[in-house]
């Protein structure tokens, strides 16, 4: 049995490794080949091209590489319509592995998509390229899975690999430390870290015992943010954030995976979405959900505060924020305990066996 699979991003590089040690723990004679990671090929998978060859960031170096990460697509279609596969697996990156799924079934392979785009949330009509694309959706939420089955596409709940790695702390004791989280995106953070700063000012003025940090996903606005606070008492770091979340009585956060992390670790949260004015009107008819954070989405109904564009404004999220640290959270860590039993699913193991019924069935 021979399983093409592409990873083009360094998170699909670690998500994939675990499936691909599932994999081969239950069929150890299963060839495993495509486009992977370092992490990949410790677990077993050969190597055909590298992971670094497409995962970019920031618009300039995309714009620089897209080019060859297009020629890259070409020759995986190519090489995979000549060397057909018994199934061919796209780990996440939606916008690169869907053209190579779609190529791939108009010529009668089998392809499985790990990890579905956020087609519940928005632009909805996505649904029909993934039609075309794919015949097996392996979903992190449940919520997912429902929103397939109205389009009628099959899939399937594996639950979220973060959920085997981050756990509900216990016996936390109070010390008024809050974390602000402003994301990773350098236009979110651009555009939250001013309201943020001005909650801080606010809540030290109600509560001078208050200890604020501020972490940060990675290195690449480090001194812009530095530079913004002078004068503050706000400890900066970069790259801790889950010892930093476990640790706090309270997390302001962008929304994004990083509520998930808030979530799974039950800790309090603010969630704030805040895009430019043209972004937001582009984005707002786009849009398809009520609730834009994944611990509202995924139990269905308001237990963490989210604050929408004209709504982040300091007032506001130091309102919300002060609420939560003068109340006795017990219930709300209890409804995000849920989240964590909902998605430890083993989610490796789940889409392994999923895939292997899939192809045998």
């Amino acid at each position: 049995m021979k399983i093409a699979i592409s990873a083009a991003e360094t998170s699909g590089d670690l998500i994939a490794s675990s499936l691909v040690s599932v994999l081969k723990s239950y069929q150890p004679d299963y060839e495993i080949e495509g486009l992977v990671g370092d992490k990949m090929t410790e677990a077993g998978c050969k190597r055909l091209w590298h992971t670094d060859q497409v995962n970019v960031m920031g618009f300039s170096e995309v714009l620089r590489k897209l080019p060859s990460v297009l020629s890259l697509r070409r020759a995986m279609i190519r090489y995979y319509s000549s060397n057909r596969p018994d199934v061919f697996i796209g780990v996440d990156s939606p916008d690169f592995n869907f053209k190579i799924e779609k190529k791939l079934k108009g010529n009668g392979v089998k392809t499985i998509h790990f990890v579905s785009p956020s087609v519940w949330a928005w632009r909805a009509k996505r649904i029909k390229k993934i039609k075309k694309s794919t015949d097996l959706m392996l979903c992190l939420f449940p919520f997912e899975v429902d929103f397939y089955l109205t389009h009628n596409q099959k899939a399937v709940f594996v639950g979220h690999p973060l959920a085997e790695k981050l756990k509900p702390r216990k016996k936390h004791t109070p010390n008024k430390q809050i974390l602000l989280m402003p994301g990773s995106r350098e236009a979110e953070i651009k555009t939250l870290l001013p309201e943020l700063l001005s909650a801080v000012h606010l809540m030290h003025k109600k509560d001078p015992q208050i200890q604020f940090s501020l972490s940060l996903a990675n290195e690449h606005l480090k001194d812009w943010v530095e530079d913004k606070l002078q004068g503050l008492d706000i400890i900066l770091s970069v790259g801790d954030a889950h010892e930093k979340i476990k640790n706090s009585d309270l997390v302001i956060v962008a929304s994004g995976t990083a509520t998930l992390e808030v979530a799974l670790l039950a800790v309090p949260m603010v969630v704030v979405y805040k895009l430019s004015k043209v972004s937001y009107q582009i984005v707002k008819r786009l849009l398809n959900t009520k609730n834009i954070s994944l611990p509202n989405k995924i139990l269905g109904r308001d237990i963490v505060p989210e604050l929408i564009q004209n709504d982040v404004t300091g007032q506001n999220i130091s309102d919300h924020a002060m609420k939560l640290i003068e109340s006795d959270n017990t219930n709300l860590v209890q409804e995000l305990e849920k989240i964590h039993s909902l998605l430890n699913q083993k989610a490796s193991v789940k889409s392994a066996e999923a895939i292997i019924e899939f192809l045998h069935g």
